[in-house]
Formats: structure tokens, sequence, C-alpha cells
């Protein structure tokens, strides 16, 4: 084949560039922070409860069955929000658990989601065991203890630290497994949905104030999802099977409205420090409305489950799935499949309406 001149010109400028590019150690899948730590409940958790004495457990097919290791205690078909974020980082593998996590392995993150847990700490005890927010933290003040170890002294360990990301998703359980769960807890008997969202954020707050005193500068924090439209709320409160529960929905825009404010409040009051936060109700409320733009077919039941809108509880062990799993918005009762994991996780990382994230989005928290 021969080129003309102008392909030749062509050819030469893509060659330098491509030239440049590796004298220069471009790479756009380059790893953008040192590390990421998780805190979270079984929307992130990746092994945790695996081995603990708790029902919140996922370590077995059908969950992981479309995941490249199988059953890992992921509560997805496949991958999660975090893991796509991890991913968009430029994690050349995805953040090991708590329960897992060795050595120098830790100084890329670590997960200490755990399925079941909360920001108060009853919250999920009718489960069995669990890490709650409090726990979760305690065992990051363990990793950072041995970050120290490993990089030799505490200065080096806070100047590492510092420019990590810190992604905090908790609450959910707060009110699907404590406040709106009366015959187990009597949170709906002592506050009411405004005071409730106030005692959690006063908890949250100390949590954070403590993740700050171990060196973290470089916080996420996700706000609470549509609880009210999972499987399982449809099917216990829902007349027709699709119309979400609003008093459920509203007590969680009470707390996400808090959240947001609470970003504000850290950003003002810890300038080395930068808050975001995601509006996760919102971007879920898109694939809630327009679910053909995402590729979804069906979002008032789960891919997996057993009962009204598949919706009573989560898969039994070797229960057959649907087959078109990326056409469900939910892969059981309670969470989303890795389809709609997908699109929170990317909008997440870069957000794409300005209601996405506040006040901007995770890679402009990476660059900073």
């Amino acid at each position: 084949m021969i080129m003309g001149a102008g392909e030749v010109k062509r050819w030469i400028v893509v060659y330098v560039v491509v030239l440049l590019g590796f004298n220069l150690g471009v790479n756009v899948n380059a790893q953008q922070v040192p590390c990421y730590f998780i805190f979270g409940d079984s929307l992130v958790d990746n092994g945790n409860n695996n081995n603990i004495q708790s029902l919140a457990r996922a370590n077995y097919l059908p969950y992981g069955i479309d995941y490249p290791d199988g059953p890992t205690g992921r509560f997805s078909n496949g991958k999660t929000t975090v893991d796509v974020i991890a991913e968009l980082l430029g994690f050349d593998d995805y953040i090991p658990p708590y329960a897992s996590a060795r050595g120098e392995d830790i100084l890329k993150g670590v997960n200490y989601a755990s399925a079941a847990a909360g920001i108060r700490e009853e919250t999920g005890q009718q489960l069995g065991a669990r890490i709650t927010f409090g726990g979760q933290v305690n065992n990051y003040r363990n990793t950072v203890q041995q970050v120290v170890q490993i990089l030799g002294d505490e200065n080096s360990a806070a100047n590492y630290l510092s420019k990590c990301i810190y992604s905090i998703g908790l609450g959910s359980n707060d009110y699907l497994n404590n406040y709106f769960m009366p015959q187990y807890y009597s949170t709906s008997r002592q506050f009411n949905p405004e005071q409730y969202a106030d005692v959690l954020i006063q908890q949250y707050t100390q949590q954070l104030k403590t993740l700050y005193d171990y060196g973290a500068r470089k916080f996420v924090l996700i706000g609470v999802g549509q609880i009210g439209c999972s499987p399982n709320s449809l099917a216990q409160n829902s007349p027709d099977g699709r119309t979400c529960a609003a008093n459920i929905n509203d007590a969680n825009k009470l707390f996400n409205n808090r959240l947001k404010g609470l970003v504000d409040e850290f950003n003002g009051n810890t300038p080395d420090a930068k808050f975001i936060y995601i509006n996760a109700y919102d971007i879920f409320q898109d694939l809630i409305d327009n679910p053909s733009a995402f590729g979804f077919r069906v979002t008032n039941a789960g891919c997996c489950g057993v009962g009204r809108n598949n919706g009573q509880i989560t898969c039994l062990p070797l229960q057959n799935p649907c087959q078109n799993r990326d056409e469900y918005l939910f892969w059981d009762a309670f969470h989303p499949g890795e389809a709609a994991n997908i699109v929170v996780g990317r909008r997440s990382y870069r957000a794409e309406r300005s209601s996405d994230a506040y006040p901007f989005d995770i890679q402009r928290l990476a660059q900073l």
C-alpha cells in the first residue's frame, strides 16, 4: 500500500506523540492516588463478613456469578460501586478487605465495609455479627499503626495518608435494619425522622473526626440511596408492587440533606482537608425514571430472590437468577446489580450532572 504525503505526515505525528508519551511516562490509566480506604455496608462489603457469625453474608453462588473470582462476599452478581471507582482511579486490582489485607497490601488501601453495619452500634444486630462504623474506624486505626511501621515514622505515614481517598457510605441500615423495623428497635418511638437524622449525623461526625485525626484528608461522603424503592420495600409496602415507600425515602432525604451540610461544615472548619458529597439518591432516581436510557427493563424486582418482587429475602444458595441480569436494576431484594453499580460508580467519579457530586466529583478530589 502506497501512502500519500499527507498520510505519511499524519503517521509521523502519531508516532512522535506515542514516543513522547512513553518517554514522559504518560499513562491514561495511571494510579491517581496512593491508596483508597472504604467504609460502608453490604453495598460495598467485599468479604469482611465471610467468616463471622452473621446472616448477612454473600460468599456463595449465585452471588459473584459475573465476577471473575466468583463469590467473594460481594452482594452483587459482579462489581460494586467502589470496584468501579477503584478502576477509574487507576488501581490495577480491587481494594482488599480488611479481613485478608496483609503486609504491604495495605499501602494501596483497605476495604472495611461490613454487611448490616450502621452508624449506630445496635443497627443490624438482629442479623448477627457485623462490624459497625465505630468498629471499622477502629480497624482503620490499626491499619495506620501498620502503615507507620512500614513507612518508618509518623510523619511519612501522615504525608502518605493525606493523599489517599476515603469513601464512607453508611446510613442505609440505620433505616432498613433499625428505624423502620419497630419490632426489633425502639428508635422510631424515641425519635421523629428529623430527630433521628440529627442523631445519626452527630455520631457520623464523631467518626469522621477520628478519621481526620488519624490522617484522612480527602473524604467522599456517599448519600443514602432510595431504600423505599428496593424490591424488599416494594414487597412489604407497595399496593401495586411499583410505587416506592414515600415515608422511607422522605426519611432518607432528611439524612442526605444533613450529610451534604456536613460537607460544608467540615470544608469550612478543616482547611487542610477536602470533603465531597455523592448524591446517590438522585443518581438512582435517574435510573428509575429513565430505565431504558441505561438499558434496564425491570426496576421493581430483584433478578434473584424469593416472593413478591423477588423481594422477601436475598438470594438463596445455588438459586438460579434471571438470565438477562444487565436488564435488572436490582440484583436481589436490597442491592443493585453490577450494571447499576457501574453507572453509580462512574457518575460518582466523574459527575455527569451538576447534582451528582458536591462541590465536585471524585476525579477532581483525586487531583487536589
